[in-house]
């Protein structure tokens, strides 16, 4: 077990499978002093993965929580428990979200969605970072250092036909993420947002382009693509990086950690803007060393 991520205690949401539960298996193996895994539907899921993390770093090590990211209540309360065990909160890992499943079970037109699903989307994909990071910052602020990462999705699937809302959620979260950086600036606090780089194989893959892929021979990327960009961005040797956009995909073991970071780094998704903005390295393209 390594130490990159000692004492720090975070929380992810949607820890209970797929890259949270990467996520947070990968935080305990690197040290870190307080997993906090949430759910809000999946009891029995966050358990097992507090099992796991707690095999992993020892006893009391995971905090699992029934916890619903749409709901302010359970947003405040999952940051109150955290801190009551831990003694503080040091990073947030914004990953819960819900995908084009709740609108159907293939691609279709956005005309032909569900609308209850579309909200349910939209609620938790938007809303639901927003109230976790609105809990969290405070204790962010007050204790000068913190972590906000928002788990994104790769750039030309967010304007890709049949594919709304989802796509277009994680757009609004990019620009969340660059607002968010800069409203937190010398704070100690960094925004950013990690994407896994292509389809992963977890549960947001429809049961019809699933099939569809089994035909054609088409490989996912596992939950773990996500992980050693995650724990970088978690660590102390993200400090000063904030409004930037990485790509797990891209990090590459060859190079030492922080040329790895530069190496996953992608442009921010928007253009630069025209008036003048605190914030030049989101607009930079990456230093990538040679192979």
């Amino acid at each position: 077990m390594s130490a990159e991520l000692k004492d720090k205690v975070i929380i992810v949401t949607g820890g209970g499978r797929g890259l949270g539960r990467a996520m947070a298996l990968g935080f305990a193996r690197s040290g870190a002093k307080g997993v906090i895994i949430t759910a809000a539907r999946s009891p029995d899921q966050v358990r097992e993965v507090a099992r796991e993390i707690d095999q992993i770093a020892g006893e009391g090590h995971s905090l699992p929580l029934v916890a619903d990211v749409t709901s302010r209540a359970d947003c405040e309360r999952a940051v109150k428990e955290t801190v009551d065990k831990f003694g503080a909160v040091h990073v947030l890992i914004n990953n819960a979200g819900k995908g084009q499943n709740f609108i159907g079970d293939d691609r279709i037109p956005f005309w032909e969605a569900d609308t209850d699903g579309w909200t349910e989307i939209v609620d938790t994909n938007i809303n639901g970072p927003f109230l976790m990071a609105h809990a969290v910052a405070p204790h962010l602020r007050r204790q000068g250092w913190g972590r906000i990462i928002n788990v994104s999705k790769s750039r030309d699937s967010m304007h890709r036909p049949l594919n709304s809302p989802y796509g277009p959620t994680k757009a609004a979260l990019e620009a969340m993420t660059l607002a968010w950086a800069q409203d937190l600036l010398e704070t100690g606090v960094t925004v950013n947002s990690l994407a896994p780089g292509g389809s992963v194989d977890t549960a947001f893959v429809l049961p019809a382009v699933r099939a569809r892929a089994a035909d054609t021979g088409k490989n996912y990327f596992p939950a773990e693509i996500i992980v050693p960009a995650a724990i970088w961005l978690a660590s102390d040797r993200s400090d000063g990086i904030t409004g930037c956009r990485y790509v797990g995909s891209k990090w590459r073991d060859d190079l030492p950690p922080d040329d790895a970071a530069e190496a996953a780094r992608e442009p921010a998704i928007f253009l630069a803007p025209k008036r003048d903005s605190v914030l030049t390295k989101p607009w930079t393209a990456p230093e990538i060393p040679p192979t």
